[in-house]
């Protein structure tokens, strides 16, 4: 739904944070809606209208939002809702009268869910499925018609449950094969029947629903209000502000656990942060399920079956040192079986967040080489004090690796959404030197030059930066103005995320009138400047793309801005005048991508890529699941005969493999706890994995036996280091011959 973040996020979020606050205050959210409109008005870059085609797309927006798949309301609620607010939406936001909409629609929304879900149950109860149909059922239905009537959606609804009782089926024959060939007990054998594990499904998603208070209802309209101006405009409720913040932050105050919704309406804990609250006091453990919380430890016991995780987060979360008391089902207990669990709330740490490094080193045939791989997850950085702070922290590592005399280093930006704009200003500047690095243009047009700080780069020497589709915003600066430079080679995904907007958080409160209760009104994240690189293209869209490409499954995927709701478009301004990029030949791109092809060519691993985005390709173009149990067994069966043959072809080479890296390479470990150290240690994946957060174990999962990465090197990591070897090799040889100076 708008506004809302995933089930895993919110859930990360409850380890458990930041200050507490009271849910007893009367904020009027059509006065946020009014003032968020005038805000938006104002202050967004691309200054739309406030009109009726406006209205349109908030409607439109708002409906899929609640309904993406189309499964709930019917093109006769459709028409209804565009008849009566279609064109009038923007009036009603500038008239304070936003929540007559808002509410009416969701009031009908969750009276669909209800219906949908009692037919749904009527239809596990009494229905013999026999799986033997030829029909089939949509993949998405994102761009399906709305259902035409209520016979229509009931037909719908029983293929849909249809669909759903099979997957479980076939899932749990396939957990049950596993666990025979391998010699183990079934894992699922004692869970609930297919039919209550579906039901469950669909109760605790009618009761998430049905709990929503006004503020959520606001938060789904008031997300789609900002959504359509541009993919990244957000209406941001104090509940996710909270969030915000420490993720910003990479801190929180909570008991330091990680949880997840569980079906049948528990909350289970699947991660416990190392030295954090909970694991000092001993009692709560993995795979504990919360089924009550007293938020002050007063004696009064809140009843949290079915409630939505973001709830659940807020009751456990609070000040610091206060206590919160967990009414807990212990792992592996008698049925029945409850204990209680008081905590002291304090600050945690997401160390797993933080930039972390290694030391990679080669033997090869000219000796050996020393790499270093620098890792960030994100440009963090605490706005209220600076602590912490990503550039603080890449500047400590990149000191501790410099003493480590390196002859490359690889920038890992993979998975990296962005962050601080002006944590990317000062990182650049570690490898560039002083000069611009981004500019950034307004909504009237005006165009800033942003600059490094540093007169000299902390790290000069070769440089090789990893990127994916999922590398967004600051990660896209960072890697363009490298690129732009010709300061590194560029490796990954055909491109990154395509984000070129900057979002400043503005409170909304502020513009309440002084009688109005503004304590929960939440903050508009409005898109109000777009990026673009020093040569002067944005990003927006397109994204930054590397010098030299690798095969990835999202080759067959839409990720990307471009895919997603209104978009800005892509533009070019001029270049920064201060730019002065180095020798582009000082990269040695023809023949890195020369080795590089040959490589890839010859691996096996980016051959079964190629092979799954084709056939991942196709799967999607046909968007269509089918309902006949033979025909889903086949496909399963073919898929693992598919996987036990890579499988087999894997263990033997990867093996080969693990033995020649033994004799070639060692990996050394550097986190921000290991600066000091006099050697740093040799890494040890299995135990540095849970350095920071000990993580339940999916005794399903487990069953999987396609064999881990050798060396803990994945096929992009493993080429990337390549690449970065032959960057080494050929300066060297120039500088033999007096093509580079010493030091270059």
């Amino acid at each position: 739904m708008a506004g809302n973040s995933t089930l895993l996020t919110a859930a990360l979020c409850a380890l458990v944070g930041c200050s507490s606050f009271t849910l007893q205050a009367k904020t009027d959210f059509n006065v946020v809606g009014r003032e968020m409109a005038g805000m938006l008005q104002n202050s967004h870059y691309a200054r739309i209208q406030f009109n009726a085609e406006l209205s349109e797309k908030i409607l439109a927006d708002y409906l899929s939002d609640l309904d993406p798949a189309r499964l709930y309301f019917t093109q006769q609620d459709i028409e209804a809702f565009e008849k009566k607010y279609g064109r009038r939406l923007h009036e009603l936001l500038i008239k304070g009268k936003c929540m007559e909409p808002a509410n009416e629609i969701y009031k009908v929304y969750s009276e669909r869910v209800k219906e949908r879900v009692e037919f749904a149950n009527k239809l596990l109860e009494t229905s013999d499925f026999k799986f033997t149909s030829k029909e089939a059922v949509m993949r998405t239905r994102k761009d399906a018609p709305w259902p035409a009537s209520e016979q229509a959606a009931e037909e719908t609804w029983t293929r849909q449950i249809e669909e759903a009782l099979l997957a479980e089926i076939l899932r749990r024959d396939a957990v049950k094969r596993l666990a025979e060939e391998q010699g183990k007990k079934n894992p699922l054998a004692e869970e609930k029947g297919p039919k209550e594990k579906i039901a469950l499904r669909y109760k605790r998603f009618q009761h998430s629903i049905g709990e929503a208070d006004e503020e959520d209802v606001a938060n789904y309209f008031l997300s789609a209000v900002a959504a359509a101006h541009d993919p990244h405009t957000d209406y941001m409720s104090m509940r996710e502000m909270e969030r915000f913040r420490s993720g910003m932050a990479n801190s929180l105050v909570g008991i330091g656990a990680l949880l997840q919704a569980e079906d049948d309406g528990a909350t289970k804990i699947m991660g416990i942060v190392v030295k954090g609250p909970a694991d000092k006091q001993g009692e709560l453990k993995l795979n504990d399920r919360i089924v009550g919380v007293d938020p002050l430890n007063s004696g009064e016991m809140i009843d949290i079956m079915y409630m939505k995780i973001d709830h659940v987060v807020e009751k456990i979360r609070g000040k610091e040192k206060t206590e919160v008391r967990l009414k807990v089902e212990p792992a592996g207990g008698a049925p029945g079986e409850v204990k209680f669990i008081t905590i002291t709330r304090g600050r945690v740490d997401l160390k797993d967040e933080l930039a972390t490094a290694e030391v990679i080193e080669v033997s090869h045939k000219s000796g050996k080489r020393r790499i270093g791989w620098l890792r960030l997850p994100s440009f963090y950085m605490d706005f209220e004090d600076g602590d912490p702070s990503v550039a603080t922290d890449v500047q400590k590592l990149l000191a501790r690796l410099d003493k480590e005399r390196l002859d490359g280093l690889v920038l890992d930006l993979r998975r990296n959404g962005g962050g601080s704009l002006e944590e990317v200003r000062r990182i650049t500047g570690f490898f560039v030197g002083r000069g611009p690095v981004v500019q950034i243009k307004d909504t009237i047009g005006r165009i800033e030059s942003k600059e490094s700080l540093f007169k000299r780069p902390l790290y000069d020497g070769p440089l090789v930066v990893v990127t994916d589709k999922s590398s967004a915003s600051a990660s896209e600066i960072l890697a363009g103005a490298l690129q732009d430079y010709n300061r590194a080679v560029l490796v990954g995904d055909s491109s990154t995320f395509g984000k070129g907007t900057v979002q400043q958080p503005m409170e909304i409160g502020r513009f309440f009138r002084f009688f109005e209760d503004n304590a929960r009104a939440g903050y508009l994240k409005a898109t109000i400047q777009k990026f673009y690189r020093v040569s002067g293209s944005s990003t927006q869209k397109l994204g930054v793309t590397p010098d030299i490409i690798f095969p990835s499954l999202t080759d067959a995927l839409d990720i990307g801005e471009a895919y997603l709701k209104h978009p800005l478009n892509h533009d070019l301004i001029r270049k920064s005048p201060d730019f002065r990029p180095l020798d582009r030949k000082g990269l040695f791109l023809p023949i890195l991508q020369e080795h590089n092809a040959e490589r890839i060519k010859g691996s096996k691993d980016f051959q079964y890529i190629v092979e799954d985005v084709a056939r991942t390709k196709k799967r999607i173009a046909g968007n269509s699941v089918s309902l006949n149990r033979v025909k889903r067994e086949g496909e399963l069966s073919e898929s693992e005969k598919r996987r036990k043959s890579r499988n087999a072809e894997r263990r033997k080479r990867f093996a080969t493999m693990e033995e020649a890296d033994k004799k070639r390479l060692k990996f050394f470990r550097l986190t921000l706890d290991d600066l000091n150290l006099e050697k740093l240690p040799e890494v040890d994946r299995e135990k540095d994995a849970e350095a920071f957060m000990r993580r339940a174990k999916d005794k399903a999962e487990a069953l999987d036996d396609t064999p881990l990465w050798p060396s803990g090197l994945d096929p992009v990591k493993r080429e990337s280091l390549s690449v970065m070897i032959d960057l080494v090799d050929q300066r060297d040889k120039a500088r033999t011959a007096g093509i580079l100076p010493d030091g270059r």
